[in-house]
């Protein structure tokens, strides 16, 4: 069974099916034995003057867009048939790109707050000029740093910006000498990337979607089993799911989907697993623990390529982590773990894939750990179709830039890692306090235990928001800054599953006077230039070359400095229909599918990456996959982990399970060295259980394929399919609280509560309930349909919980309960 795939005369995208066809340009064949017509066809007013390929900048299927433009406006949104993946698909989403340009709600000029309390609605801003704007904000800067404060600057970025804007924020604060360029990881996926380097050297995606060019084979279409844990692909992937769909077809793989809830996902699984929230980790120990005591692993595999196997074994053993104590841990019956360890170690290749289902757990990085103990274990790493496909990876390490010459000062200890710390550093002073803030992201939205962030940014001395629209940070800032949308620049999108880059061609002119985000710190470095007494004006150009506005210059200066990205020209990339992948180190290679693959092209690329890595599989110390050394044991101790699994869980699950006491003193951390953290100890709850008043388990996530983030409810069609939150809930839990379905209700965690409608749904744990993210208050696109605007479902995580490793939050569980909404009636 494959997702509803709407025909090749269908229009370009279609609410009615996550994943549609894609038209065809006119007078294309359709494909059909008796075609539709396609009344486009020599209409003077819908035939294009002209295309311009760009990206989907929605989710990380990276789809390839045809957009028809007749005077400057766009007609058509198209895919890409000529990629095999793709394969002319588009979801919903697609349409959606121009309601970002050609909508009344857009920000086109830089604002300076004039008047009304921080947060508040009520207040008002002035448009002024950009030299205004990076003159103001320069000069603040300059002001904390000549006081021996650079430290309490801080940036926060996010997924929606241009590929490399991060890489001038830390140069730009590299020179200021502040540690805080924070990226969007600790809310999104960092810790699946940290487990990636600490046991294979290299934190990406381990495989790709499509034909690997180096063998001429299919990669993760090779599979004969798909595990999926914690990842709703339909709906956040759904055009490379549909591929994994369509490969499956052809050979016949099994598919096993591990998720507290029935998906669209799910529903295409020969086996959906709902176990308790926040228990994966007990899971995937369990599996460990019978292949390897029934002598299922990859003996020939674990000796020439594995570190640390038979201490794994015994530790395993002595903690007892056997398919029937996970049983118990889980909910999973002790037969059906045993059957998934059997097939997925039996599977000749298995490929693993993750998302923020893991990555939003209070042991993310450990859970990771373990899944990449299960691929090596098995022999299914550095196989095509195999791997450990952990999603939303960031960048493929730092895009480099030429070197600094200017001298830069020395810097403090970075926050503890993750942007959520920001509020802890302003209401508490610990370990200092920030005082100015640029976010081009949405943390009154997506952090958690939002009432306190909120507060937070409230007690802020200087704040800088860039968006698109007046969203919830804006109302909370003192300066605001106008971006463009996707389809207003040229640059690079990349699919972060599989490290695949795709150019895109800016298709329409730019709203109002907006700007890209690397122009704005580009354009900010000069206005420091100006202002600064200290360092000389030509370090600061010098640095920042004006050349660099225009995004191929920048992007030719990444290609040229960037290990492993010799290969990624724009010339090379706008002319394919098919994404490159990274690594990929000179202009005849074919990029790099599957990583650690025993070939040639592998190791030239590895070899690109550094000398280090010369005639290196494996990227670690060793060369090998590294389970357990004394070096890695001895690190990861500093902050109270190890090298080899210890179960915990968060407090708020029910039952009795071991979990997470931080330390009030700070250490290094042993995986982003430039930041500091809480150690732990993992033991018993510290505090009495809060399951008496809050006796159910939430989980927050995305509310359906038609939203990414919050960008999409500021369009018309994102509200007008799903501008209502419908809080999944089983009816037999429904029944018991005296909830009907589309009745009103409030969730009320310890932080705070939300209110929602009841969607009554018997494919969620009685235990638990879904409440979707990424509505906010501030979304007033949705007034015209009548849709609430809803406080932000983070308010009842609470961001105490938290990886200490990677700084994910933990979003995936906090003890709730659901009640009708009285005050609704």
């Amino acid at each position: 069974m494959s997702l509803p795939v709407l025909g090749a005369a269908a229009p370009a995208s279609a609410a009615t099916s996550a994943v549609s066809a894609a038209t065809p340009a006119p007078g294309a064949e359709h494909g059909r034995s008796t075609p539709d017509p396609d009344f486009t066809v020599r209409s003077a007013a819908l035939t294009p003057d002209r295309t311009v390929a760009t990206a989907c900048q929605f989710c990380n299927a990276n789809c390839r867009l045809h957009i028809a433009l007749k005077a400057d406006r766009v007609i058509a949104v198209r895919g890409e048939q000529d990629d095999p993946v793709q394969a002319g698909g588009l979801c919903v989403k697609a349409d959606l790109m121009p309601q970002l340009v050609y909508n009344p709600e857009r920000l086109t000029a830089p604002l300076r707050r004039v008047s009304g309390k921080k947060g508040s609605p009520d207040s008002r801003f002035e448009k002024i000029s950009w030299d205004e704007a990076l003159t103001t904000i320069a000069r603040k800067f300059l002001e904390l740093r000549d006081a021996g404060q650079a430290h309490t600057i801080a940036n926060r970025t996010t997924g929606r910006m241009p590929r490399g804007t991060g890489s001038l924020v830390a140069r730009m604060f590299a020179m200021l000498g502040s540690p805080n360029n924070t990226d969007v990881g600790p809310v999104c996926n960092d810790a699946g990337a940290n487990a990636l380097t600490a046991s294979f050297g290299l934190g990406n995606f381990t495989n790709g979607y499509g034909v690997d060019g180096a063998t001429g084979k299919q990669d993760l279409g090779a599979a004969r089993y798909l595990l999926l844990l914690g990842t709703n692909q339909a709906e956040t992937h759904p055009v490379t799911y549909e591929y994994l769909l369509r490969e499956r077809k052809k050979t016949g793989a099994k598919l096993t989907v591990v998720d507290p809830r029935l998906t669209p996902t799910g529903a295409q699984a020969d086996r959906w697993i709902a176990p308790k929230p926040h228990t994966d980790y007990a899971l995937v120990l369990g599996m460990l623990h019978h292949i390897i005591t029934t002598d299922r692993h990859d003996q020939k595999f674990v000796d020439r390529w594995v570190l640390g196997f038979d201490e794994l074994r015994e530790h395993l053993i002595d903690h007892r982590y056997s398919a029937a104590w996970a049983s118990e841990v889980t909910g999973v019956p002790e037969a059906t773990i045993k059957a998934i360890a059997e097939e997925y170690a039996s599977a000749e290749p298995a490929a693993i894939f993750c998302n923020a289902g893991i990555s939003h757990q209070l042991g993310a990085f450990d859970t990771y750990r373990a899944l990449t103990f299960l691929a090596a274990v098995t022999g299914n790493i550095g196989v095509p179709g195999g791997g450990c496909n952990f999603m939303h990876n960031t960048w493929p390490g730092d895009l480099h830039l030429p070197p600094l010459e200017a001298e830069t000062p020395k810097r403090t200890d970075a926050l503890p890692v993750g942007p959520d710390y920001f509020a802890e550093s302003i209401l508490t002073g610990r370990p200092y306090r920030l005082r100015a803030i640029v976010s081009q992201g949405n943390p009154l939205v997506s952090s958690a235990n939002s009432k306190r962030v909120r507060e937070a940014f409230e007690q802020l001395e200087f704040f800088v928001c860039t968006g698109l629209f007046m969203e919830e940070p804006a109302y909370y800032a003192d300066i605001i800054l106008p971006v463009c949308s996707g389809l207003e620049m040229d640059g690079v999108y990349m699919r972060r599953d599989d490290r695949a880059i795709r150019w895109q061609e800016q298709a329409v002119p730019r709203v109002g006077d907006s700007r890209p985000d690397w122009e704005i710190w580009i354009g900010l470095a000069h206005a420091i230039a100006r202002l600064d007494s200290r360092r000389p004006a030509d370090e600061w150009r010098e640095a920042f070359p004006e050349k660099w506005l225009d995004y191929r210059e920048l992007w030719s200066a990444f290609v040229r400095h960037t290990p492993g990205m010799a290969g990624m020209t724009a010339h090379r990339m706008s002319r394919r229909a098919e994404p490159l992948r990274w690594p990929c180190p000179s202009t005849d290679h074919p990029g790099v599918s599957t990583l650690f693959l025993d070939h040639p092209s592998w190791y030239q690329a590895a070899e690109s990456l550094g000398p280090k890595y010369k005639g290196k599989r494996f990227l670690t110390p060793s060369g090998k996959v590294e389970i357990f050394t004394k070096e890695l044991d001895d690190r990861l101790s500093t902050a109270g982990h190890g090298a080899l699994p210890v179960f915990y869980t968060h407090p708020e699950v029910t039952g009795d399970h071991p979990t997470l006491r931080y330390t009030s003193s700070f250490v290094t951390n042993p995986i982003n060295p430039q930041a500091l953290t809480h150690p732990v100890t993992i033991g018993a709850r510290p505090d009495r259980a809060p399951h008496g008043a809050y006796p159910l388990m939430g989980m927050t996530g995305r509310p359906s394929v038609v939203h990414f983030a919050e960008v999409t409810h500021w369009t018309y069609t994102g509200k007008q399919l799903n501008g209502i939150r419908l809080i999944q809930i089983h009816p037999r839990t429904a029944r018991a609280a005296g909830i009907a379905d589309g009745d009103p209700v409030k969730v009320e965690s310890p932080r705070g509560a939300v209110t929602g409608t009841a969607l009554l749904w018997d494919g969620i744990r009685e235990d638990t309930i879904f409440v979707p993210n990424t509505f906010g208050p501030a979304q007033r696109v949705g007034d015209i349909f009548g849709a609430p605007r809803y406080e932000p479902a983070n308010t009842l995580p609470d961001d105490g919980y938290y990886d200490n490793l990677s700084g994910q939050q933990a979003y995936k569980c906090f003890a709730c309960r659901v009640t009708k909404d009285e005050k609704a009636r």
